[in-house]
């Protein structure tokens, strides 16, 4: 992610601020400081100033985390992916160290150690264009999807940088993409968690002038596993101040 501006809801003075206008950086530019992987074996570099996430064939999804987690907020990013290539944006999600079964809507669920669930913000590069709909990784599947809404649809640009928002408050979620209303829903599931770069496997087989796994290449016509996603920031400002229920702690 070239990414990641981030702007706590309240109590603005809980983290150190980059900015005076209250937003805070989650990348630096030119390291992975702050962040840890968890789950698969996607890699992950600094390039350019952007994060490169790039899949690795026939293993399963990978998570670049942030070391801490938040509660209420708004995130602004930019991201460019490869079509065809489904991903997304963890946000107010977790992981356990350890194998652990959970009671999830009635029915029990075993989470593996170290495999990441929680809220996604879809990123669905296919015809189906879905991008910018929530999705509960590893956990209850849709909670807001983009069927409904044309608008969302049409907002994704193919093959060039997009611009997400998404904004957390209490149980309020709200997402958009290219400035377009996406999602406006609420769940309480999970009040707080990490924000995480998500990697979705890939099991099909390459031809023989496929981009290697593991190899990062260019952006072009063709796109198979191998090629790269990007975030990167934009100098934007927060909106009008809202009185938010609220804190980060």
């Amino acid at each position: 992610m070239k990414l990641l501006r981030l702007l706590p809801l309240l109590c603005l003075a809980a983290l150190p601020l980059s900015a005076a206008d209250g937003w805070v950086n989650l990348f630096n530019g030119r390291d992975l400081e702050g962040w840890e992987q968890h789950s698969g074996t996607a890699k992950y570099r600094v390039e350019e100033g952007a994060i490169v996430g790039t899949t690795v064939l026939k293993t399963g999804n990978s998570f670049l985390c942030t070391k801490r987690a938040y509660g209420d907020f708004i995130l602004e990013l930019e991201f460019k992916v490869a079509r065809n290539m489904n991903s997304g944006i963890q946000f107010r999600s977790e992981f356990y160290t350890q194998e652990t079964e959970k009671e999830i809507n009635g029915k029990k669920r075993k989470f593996p150690a170290d495999r990441v669930f929680g809220y996604q913000y879809e990123i669905d590069p296919s015809d189906r264009a879905w991008t910018g709909g929530v999705y509960d990784e590893a956990r209850r599947g849709w909670l807001a999807d983009l069927k409904d809404k044309p608008a969302a649809q049409k907002a994704f640009r193919q093959g060039e940088w997009n611009k997400v928002r998404i904004e957390c408050r209490g149980d309020r979620i709200q997402t958009w993409i290219n400035d377009v209303p996406a999602t406006d829903f609420r769940d309480a599931m999970t009040p707080r968690g990490i924000i995480a770069a998500s990697r979705r496997r890939f099991s099909s087989p390459l031809s023989p002038s496929a981009p290697r796994p593991g190899r990062p290449s260019t952006f072009g016509p063709v796109d198979r596993p191998g090629r790269p996603k990007r975030f990167r920031p934009r100098p934007l400002r927060p909106g009008p101040p809202i009185g938010w229920s609220r804190a980060v702690r």
